[in-house]
């Protein structure tokens, strides 16, 4: 398969990095790193140990890209605007496109943009960041869930060409597991990216100081709970005993700045309408207020506000 990745950053450039190592025919389109990685290829520092690849397969416009049967979407969403521009010139009719991003609602927006496609969701499991021009630093984990996404987020059941991509990703050592209701596992990806995104950023600090302090651990399992409750008004069931389980895996887990707490100390734009604006619309439609979680969005929407009013009066 000749495959397509939009987006090379830390979930990206981790992903296509490793399906291009063990040797599928991988195009990565780039932006401000394409220069670079076209003369110096790609660094993933991993660990599970680090590799180069020295020649990579880069462009600056999808125009000049091959048509692909797959098509991996790891922009930010904040970048989603850029899509219709790109995704005719590089997804063959009837292709397959992955679509990797946070949040919830990304899967139709892109599906009305390239109606012929097969549009699969993937949540990441994954602390990666990107450290530098063509340099991602992969920290822990790093497991794939995979689901087809229909209209509204009804449930799919396995398909074809789940396990096409499932094999594809096993191929080159990703750990993949695929689900019959894509809408569930967006759901349970939000119960840890909603508190621990959002406080990381408000309160200025990383996941391991967060879960150290009673207070702010009691408050993200608050968050967490809430979310829960959200989802089962929207049709999405998640047993209490889960917000435990991501508790416990994220005292496991490395130090780790969340994504949103990087985009936000880089000046970039936070991907608060995905992860924290569509959840809570969804959850009051079906007659739930998420009130936490509206807290931590009304606070982050201020400072993405503040931020970029500062970027210009610097200018």
């Amino acid at each position: 398969m000749k495959c397509g990745i939009i987006g090379a950053g830390a979930v990206g450039g981790y992903y296509g990095g490793l399906l291009a190592k063990n040797g599928f025919d991988i195009h990565f389109l780039l932006h401000s790193d394409y220069l670079y990685v076209k003369k110096n290829g790609l660094f993933i520092e991993s660990k599970d140990g680090d590799y180069h690849l020295s020649d990579v397969n880069a462009y600056s416009k999808a125009e000049d890209m091959p048509l692909c049967d797959l098509v991996i979407v790891a922009l930010k969403t904040t970048e989603n605007y850029q899509l219709p521009a790109m995704l005719p010139h590089i997804i063959k009719d009837n292709g397959i496109i992955l679509i990797l991003q946070n949040g919830l609602g990304v899967e139709k927006e892109i599906a009305d943009m390239v109606p012929k496609a097969s549009i699969l969701g993937g949540l990441c499991f994954l602390c990666s960041n990107k450290v530098g021009p063509g340099h991602i630093k992969h920290l822990d984990y790093g497991s794939v869930i995979i689901g087809e996404y229909l209209h509204e987020y009804r449930p799919s059941g396995i398909n074809g060409n789940m396990k096409l991509i499932a094999d594809l990703f096993k191929n080159a050592g990703i750990s993949v597991q695929l689900t019959e209701n894509l809408g569930l596992a967006r759901w349970k990806k939000l119960v840890w990216n909603i508190p621990f995104n959002g406080l990381s950023v408000i309160l200025d600090a990383t996941t391991d100081q967060l879960m150290a302090h009673p207070s702010t651990r009691c408050l993200a399992e608050n968050v967490m709970r809430e979310v829960i409750t959200g989802a089962k008004h929207c049709g999405f069931f998640i047993e209490k005993e889960y917000a435990d389980d991501m508790l416990k895996l994220t005292e496991q887990m490395t130090a780790y700045k969340p994504s949103m707490k990087l985009d936000f100390e880089a000046g970039r734009q936070m991907e608060i309408e995905k992860i924290y604006s569509q959840p809570i619309y969804e959850s009051a439609s079906a007659g739930y207020d998420m009130v936490s979680t509206r807290a931590i969005c009304l606070q982050l929407e201020y400072l993405d506000i503040k931020a970029a009013f500062d970027r210009s009066d610097s200018h």
